[in-house]
């Protein structure tokens, strides 16, 4: 099988990992911070702090910025449920903002027209998620615009998209932002197994997301409260939590990353050979801004919308995928489609661009292992499937 992600380990990678193995801390010694300042680089960033995944660095850049019970988070209704869960993690309420069709993004028109209506009925977020779904940058400078003129706060979801670049510089550098977060799980663009990472500009949130990750303890005697009991004395000064990151996995980072900018090439050079091979096929593409760099962790097609009983035919295209080795997969249900969140309220319709965009939805194999021969092969299936289906 074909797989749609994978990670790349290399030599060295290994090697990095087995250095770690015969040193003498296996967790909370060196190779953490040397991993963080690697990403500060990657990311221009004067901040990055290194968790276990990216599901710990959402909840705890949403506890670092004050959100809780009787505040609001919303986010993208395109995206893994993590997004979402981050807030209700804190206590707090979610909502989703409709995507724009073309870029599958957060649409920046939608949201600036539900800020309205929620400032006239006193129910503003206190935090924006946009989501850089399959690594292509949401349109910042907007948001960030928005922010400054409805006081929330905004949390990047660039999951996919480490290596990306908007506005003339790296995502992560948090230029139009208050945090940026990352994910190293092995199908994203560099592996650290799992492990996630918060960038941010601002020190004083740097420090509180260092503590948060650490059961909110302490060991600077300058933040204490009162004088040290000596060179062992620690105080937990908040209710944190254990989510860090152990040197083996900042090893395989720190390893990984030397080669970001070749895993976004190979992908890039990948998509590009799809582009030109579905320029005559009736499938919509995620839309790319030649302007900026997307780090493309997907590659994502789907059906014309305008088909009738789109998604049968994309359940009977994704079969005849998998029958022939290719391991297609779909990104993403609508969060507020899940049964938690119809639990609480959300219906069908709410989001009518991300409900029409799962109908047809497709993600086809990309990664830097993905070898001519595969690609080829994915790319005859795909059009046999859609002349089987008598849409080519």
């Amino acid at each position: 099988m074909i797989p749609y992600g994978r990670q790349s380990i290399s030599d060295k990678d290994v090697a990095a990992v087995v250095d770690v193995l015969r040193s003498d801390f296996l967790t909370q010694g060196p190779t953490v911070p040397r991993f963080e300042q690697a990403l500060r680089a990657a990311c221009k960033a004067p901040h990055a702090i290194a968790v276990n995944s990216a599901t710990s660095a959402l909840h705890i850049a949403c506890l670092a910025l004050g959100l809780g019970p009787g505040k609001r988070l919303w986010t993208s209704p395109n995206s893994f449920v993590a997004s979402a869960n981050a807030g209700r993690l804190c206590g707090a309420d979610v909502d989703f903002v409709d995507i724009n069709p073309d870029t599958l993004n957060m649409s920046t028109t939608q949201l600036s027209d539900r800020l309205e209506q929620a400032r006239r009925d006193d129910t503003l977020p206190h935090i924006v998620m946009p989501v850089h779904f399959g690594g292509q940058s949401c349109d910042m400078r907007s948001i960030h615009a928005l922010s400054d003129e409805y006081g929330f706060r905004v949390i990047e979801d660039a999951s996919h998209a480490i290596g990306a670049i908007y506005d003339g510089a790296p995502v992560g550098d948090c230029r139009y932002s208050d945090a940026c977060v990352f994910s190293f799980h092995p199908v994203k663009i560099i592996t650290t197994g799992e492990g996630g990472a918060v960038t941010t500009r601002d020190p004083a949130l740097a420090n509180r997301l260092g503590m948060l990750r650490s059961h909110g303890v302490i060991r600077d005697a300058g933040q204490m409260t009162h004088d040290s009991d000596g060179p062992w004395y620690y105080q937990q000064i908040d209710l944190g939590l254990n989510y860090r990151m152990t040197d083996l996995q900042a090893a395989l980072g720190a390893s990984q990353i030397a080669r970001l900018d070749r895993f976004v090439k190979q992908r890039h050079d990948l998509a590009a050979r799809y582009d030109e091979a579905f320029e005559q096929l009736p499938l919509r593409r995620q839309r790319r801004d030649a302007a900026n760099r997307s780090g493309l962790h997907l590659y994502p097609v789907q059906l014309d919308p305008a088909l009738p009983d789109r998604a049968a035919l994309r359940l009977r295209l994704f079969d005849m995928l998998r029958k022939d080795g290719i391991g297609v997969n779909v990104h993403y249900i609508p969060i507020h489609t899940q049964p938690y969140y119809r639990a609480l309220g959300f219906n069908d319709g709410h989001c009518p661009e991300a409900e029409s965009y799962y109908q047809g939805a497709l993600s086809l194999p990309l990664h830097p292992q993905l070898t001519r021969t595969e690609q080829s092969h994915v790319i005859l299936s795909l059009r046999n499937g859609l002349r089987t289906l008598g849409l080519s």
